[in-house]
């Protein structure tokens, strides 16, 4: 074959297409936003591809110009650069490969150690399950701590709000919640239960520091619950776009073990900062400010992200903790009042009962659960029923008794009552208590056995009941867990059992 022949038979093998593509140029840069020209087929949410492996998402499309929010590196970016269109929505991995693992809030492994493998990916955002899709809360996330199981419980697919001023101890309850759920998975696991369903719990770090993340992820690593749980982060030092994205993809990723039938939990720590950084977003992208300079479509914005925590008919569940910081106490400002509003209830945390050593600080008064005594195991219902009106009534009288030294017979009792209630509440952090556990030292409440105590021994007596059932009556403590309400032959069994160990503490 001549020269000329081989190349008449490249040629005629040579196949020639046009590819369109839909190109736009950076037009102005500023704080992780960018202002595109010429992105005509532009859609809303789409992902925009820059160069290197930064990735944008359209969030304003205008007649002239689209506004881009930045994911990922944006240093190497400028002005001039040319941007493309993918036609694809933001996608996530999702699935059990997450598990153990921290990553960023487009689910990049930020903790060293390798890539993931994750099989599947889910879009950012999505349409929340529909009313016939839901079934009613009906059964109960243990957070192991005795004043929240007892009085506000929380069920696998409500939304409970953890709110109060700084330093309250807010994250301490969510982060207690996980390490009681991890204890509760290793026994269910190795129990081998087939009924049993773990609780898969995902944290998501929105404007948090740097060494508060690491400190969380510390906790749950020392305590073993870290291989349970997927850790979000998203700190203050990362763009406004992250923040903003990194609850929507702790959704997805939450959502992915919904759909699978099983149970996960969701802590987003902390909405407010959430709704900071998307008022930074909105402003610069020029869209008009309403009350407190926050976008119109604030109260949207945790609207969406918040109805995809639900319990679904036939599949599994997702429980949302988000968590709000009010300042001052002031739980009627825009963000505390847009989120009561979307949430099954609030858990209210008090400055003042925090300093007084109350702890957790939790209001009674103010915390409310809307899914109520449904969400709890009936033993509980049975020991812990009227502890909510006990407790709220002797706040009452507390304030009143401050103005008065005459008190009757009855009014001294109720505040005595109160203050050992008040007393048994206190539990340290990073120490749940398991809910069988917590039936009994309610039980010996409800039945007087505190009552000849200094209100200053209760903390160390109830430890030491419990420790007594733990070591001593472990089949009391399984019977509990198993049957999940007290009848007369089991009530009779910790009654014997109470005496016992009343008759070690006189020895």
């Amino acid at each position: 074959m001549t020269v000329l022949e081989q190349v008449e038979a490249q040629i005629a093998q040579l196949t020639t297409r046009t590819t369109k593509r839909n190109t736009g140029t950076i037009r102005a840069l500023a704080d992780g936003v960018a202002q595109i020209d010429g992105l005509s087929d532009a859609m809303y949410n789409e992902m925009v591809q820059f160069p290197g492996n930064a990735i944008g998402i359209a969030l304003n499309l205008g007649q002239d110009e689209v506004g881009c929010i930045i994911l990922g590196d944006i240093a190497a970016l400028k002005e001039g650069d040319e941007v493309r269109t993918t036609g694809k929505l933001l996608s996530v991995p999702v699935g059990k490969a997450l598990l153990g693992r921290v990553v960023d809030a487009l689910g990049n492994p930020v903790d060293g150690k390798g890539p993931i493998d994750a099989k599947e990916t889910y879009p950012v955002e999505r349409i929340a399950p529909g009313i016939i899709s839901r079934k009613s809360v009906s059964q109960p996330v243990f957070t192991g701590i005795t004043a929240i199981d007892s009085m506000i419980p929380i069920g696998r697919g409500q939304r409970e709000l953890i709110i109060g001023d700084r330093g309250t101890g807010k994250t301490t309850i969510a982060i207690d919640t996980v390490l009681n759920q991890a204890k509760i998975n290793k026994i269910g696991l190795a129990s081998g239960d087939p009924n049993f369903r773990p609780i898969y719990s995902i944290y998501v770090a929105v404007g948090q520091k740097n060494s508060n993340i690491v400190r969380t992820i510390a906790t749950l690593e020392a305590a073993g619950a870290l291989e349970y749980t997927v850790v979000v982060a998203a700190p203050a030092a990362d763009n406004v776009a992250n923040q903003y994205i990194a609850p929507f993809a702790g959704a997805a990723m939450g959502e992915w073990f919904m759909e699978n039938n099983m149970d996960a939990l969701i802590i987003y720590d902390d909405l407010s900062k959430h709704a900071v950084a998307y008022r930074q977003i909105s402003l610069i992208l020029k869209r008009p400010s309403g009350r407190e300079a926050y976008p119109g479509d604030v109260f949207y914005l945790h609207s969406r992200l918040l109805e995809r925590a639900a319990r679904l008919d036939g599949k599994g569940s997702l429980t949302a903790l988000p968590i709000v910081e009010t300042l001052a106490g002031d739980i009627s400002a825009y963000i505390p009042t847009n989120i009561i509003s979307i949430t099954d209830g609030q858990i209210f945390l008090e400055t003042d009962l925090f300093n007084q050593g109350t702890r957790p600080a939790v209001s009674v008064g103010l915390s409310v659960s809307r899914v109520g005594s449904s969400a709890q195991i009936k033993a509980t219902k049975q020991v812990g029923g009227k502890l909510k009106g006990e407790l709220a009534q002797f706040r009452e009288l507390a304030a009143f008794a401050q103005f008065g030294s005459d008190l009757d017979e009855r009014t001294k009792k109720q505040l005595d009552r109160g203050s050992r209630i008040v007393e048994l509440f206190k539990q340290p952090a990073g120490a749940p208590i398991p809910i069988e556990q917590q039936v009994v030292t309610l039980w010996a409440m409800q039945n007087g056995y505190y009552d000849a105590l200094e209100i200053k021994d209760i903390i160390a007596t109830a430890k030491s009941l419990r420790e007594f059932f733990a070591t001593r009556k472990e089949d009391i403590l399984t019977e509990i867990r198993t049957k999940a309400a007290l009848d007369k032959d089991l009530e009779a069994k910790i009654k014997a059992a109470t005496d016992e160990w009343q008759l070690t503490q006189k020895a």
